[in-house]
């Protein structure tokens, strides 16, 4: 039985397996709609979600399945002091797989465990959350047309953003890749990724504290909002929260192919008047969401 709770729990062949899969839904989804039938998904989101959590539930329905499952931790027997053993136990026995969303990190590794079905981690705190390094992944194959040869600038939260990490996790695999770290030096990468990742496997990488230093440079960038519910301290959220503001005037200075992805949801990191300019591809990001999760669910339940 397969999980998916870190991207590298993935080839790089079983990638584009999943890619093609996901293209071949987009061409044809009729074709899909009943493949999942009899089948059902779990969604346990101990931490709130709008994209990734509806995007599980209109995968699985889109393929005939169902779903059921709590957006909260308020709403199930955890309020009652439930251990992840037993609630992944419990659920595993009424339904074929499991997303699984949690504040803290590894606690759907730990799940696995336990797990009489397929896991897949839905975000782990500021670690991981490899269904949206997926639909990056997607993203970025659909508007490059390449993984290789780019130079990625990543900015915002880099210290908490777990999208980050989880996309650095990914691309460190192919050729010629190339990271512009782009924070504050309070919410730099953390250093595991520098020296487990980065260092170790000879990824150039820079890190710089203005945008408009490595505007010019980049094939892709990728906006990040500082993320105000990994702050102990709401006075350093306030302070950092406005670090990084794109608009047009700042894409002035990028390159006519620049593709500008964001995780979301943004707050004010990306003006609103960016979003009419061709080299935004946020919304589109969001649908090759569904689609990427799609084709997941389809390869970890072995129904084609």
């Amino acid at each position: 039985m397969r999980h998916l709770i870190d991207p590298r729990d993935l080839s790089v062949e079983e990638l584009e397996s999943i890619f093609t899969l996901a293209e071949e839904i987009i061409d044809d989804q009729e074709g899909f709609r009943n493949v999942c039938e009899g089948k059902i998904l779990a969604t346990l989101f101990y931490e709130p979600s709008t994209r990734t959590r509806f995007s599980f539930e209109a995968a699985m329905l889109r393929l005939g399945g169902e779903v059921i499952g709590f957006s909260e931790s308020s709403s199930s027997s955890v309020m009652k002091g439930e251990s992840i053993p037993d609630t992944i136990r419990t659920v595993g026995s009424y339904v074929d797989i499991i997303a699984m969303r949690h504040p803290k990190e590894g606690a759907p590794k730990y799940a696995s465990y336990y797990s009489p079905v397929p896991i897949i981690n839905a975000g782990d705190g500021g670690h991981q959350h490899p269904t949206q390094t997926l639909t990056d992944l997607l993203t970025i194959k659909e508007t490059k047309k390449r993984f290789s040869n780019l130079t990625i600038g990543l900015c915002g939260d880099l210290k908490f953003g777990r999208t980050v990490h989880s996309l650095i996790k990914a691309m460190s695999r192919y050729e010629g890749v190339k990271f512009i770290l782009i924070s504050p030096n309070e919410l730099q990468i953390p250093e595991y990724i520098k020296t487990q990742i980065l260092e170790k496997n000879n990824i150039p990488f820079v890190e710089v504290e203005r945008l408009e230093e490595a505007i010019d440079e980049l094939d892709i960038l990728y906006m990040t909002r500082v993320q105000k519910e990994r702050f102990f301290n709401e006075a350093d959220y306030i302070r950092l929260k406005d670090s990084y503001i794109l608009d047009k005037e700042k894409l002035k200075l990028a390159k006519k192919d620049l593709s500008i992805l964001h995780p979301l949801p943004r707050v004010n990191e990306i003006s609103y008047e960016v979003d009419d300019d061709p080299r935004a591809c946020y919304f589109q990001q969001v649908k090759y969401g569904m689609f990427v999760r799609m084709a997941l669910i389809i390869k970890l339940l072995g129904v084609m």
